[in-house]
């Protein structure tokens, strides 16, 4: 069944109901009919077009939670995408009907002095799409028409098709590491990782005029995109000796595992600075601290973005941001549990990407 609007002299169907991707707990992952909600004054209907799995999309199916955040109820996974408004806001806001767009998922939140202002994706109260990180969880964007906050939406610039627009978020994550790493001009920088974050990071790294860029990773797969996207040295990640000897200037951590930190601590030179990632488990780590402490590392956390998704959408869009070879898969939304699947394995994909 389908609800009108009508846009000037246009009169648009929306579907009361589409399918959605919900996980409802540990290795519980449906494809299942959901309501669609009507719109809020300031909200978009956005007809979504492509959905880039993300780890903590598979943390969500796997575990029944990503870090810190524990699903307490069914959840509408997704929170990179990209699509076209369908209808516009009502109180006049955003980009009108027709318009290309990428989304930002964040919601800052909380009490201001409790963070730095300019950090707002460190604000306690933060909501993100497709997050169980509060309760009642916020639903994500895996599904085909969804009522976006125009304050969310970015418009595309000409030339900047969909299915590489999906892209912005993640490399937003990417971007936003590199800049927590400070100067990387000219410098020799390791990641530790290279799944889909990784591979980004080495892109934004290669974008940046990183000096020596080498990449490590477990499999020969994502070693091999990690080269094409810009990493000049590749290391297998079992050749701990090949991986300390690196001494980077810079270090950043791609992986989410303390055997990934407790490499990338090692790989780094003296005085050096090590920017962490990937996101842990929950608990403590059995990471080598002492080395840290003696060679005076930086240890800096990095987490999600802020508004790099501006500069990562330009910088797609003029071509200087080079991640084509990333996306190693698209899978219609009914065939989701096949994409998850094939996202879980790392030996052989690195972004995969759902169609709506």
């Amino acid at each position: 069944m389908n609800t009108t609007e009508t846009t000037g002299t246009e009169t648009i169907e929306i579907p009361t109901h589409a399918q959605a991707v919900v996980a409802h707990g540990a290795n519980d992952l449906r494809v299942e009919d959901v309501p669609i909600a009507a719109p809020k004054p300031d909200e978009a209907v956005i007809r979504i077009a492509y959905g880039g799995i993300c780890g903590s999309d598979l943390h969500y199916w796997q575990h029944g939670a990503a870090g810190e955040s524990i699903l307490r109820a069914p959840m509408r996974l997704g929170h990179e995408a990209s699509g076209t408004v369908l209808i516009g806001a009502a109180d006049g806001s955003g980009p009108r009907p027709g318009a290309p767009v990428t989304i930002h998922p964040a919601t800052p939140g909380g009490d201001s002095a409790t963070y730095p202002a300019d950090r707002p994706n460190i604000s306690p109260g933060c909501t993100y799409l497709g997050s169980a990180a509060h309760f009642p969880h916020t639903d994500g964007l895996f599904v085909s028409h969804v009522a976006v906050p125009t304050r969310m939406l970015r418009v595309l610039p000409s030339g900047l098709d969909l299915r590489l627009a999906s892209l912005a978020e993640p490399a937003s994550v990417a971007w936003h590491a590199v800049a927590r790493a400070g100067e990387v001009k000219d410098r020799s920088v390791l990641v530790i990782g290279a799944g889909p974050i990784g591979a980004l990071v080495v892109a934004v790294l290669k974008r940046a005029g990183a000096g020596k860029i080498t990449a490590v990773d477990m499999h020969e797969y994502p070693l091999q995109i990690a080269r094409d996207v810009g990493a000049d040295v590749t290391l297998t990640a079992t050749d701990a000796g090949a991986v300390a000897a690196v001494g980077a200037d810079v270090t950043i951590e791609c992986s989410g595992n303390h055997r990934g930190l407790s490499s990338a601590i090692h790989g780094t030179a003296r005085g050096g600075r090590v920017v962490m990632v990937g996101l842990l488990p929950s608990g403590d780590q059995p990471v080598p601290v002492s080395i840290a402490i003696t060679r005076e590392l930086d240890l800096i956390g990095s987490f999600r973005f802020n508004d790099e998704i501006d500069e990562v959408v330009a910088a797609l869009a003029d071509g200087s941001l080079a991640v084509d070879p990333i996306i190693t898969a698209e899978y219609d939304v009914a065939d989701a549990l096949t994409a998850f699947a094939s996202a879980k394995d790392a030996s052989s994909s690195s972004k995969v990407l759902l169609r709506f």
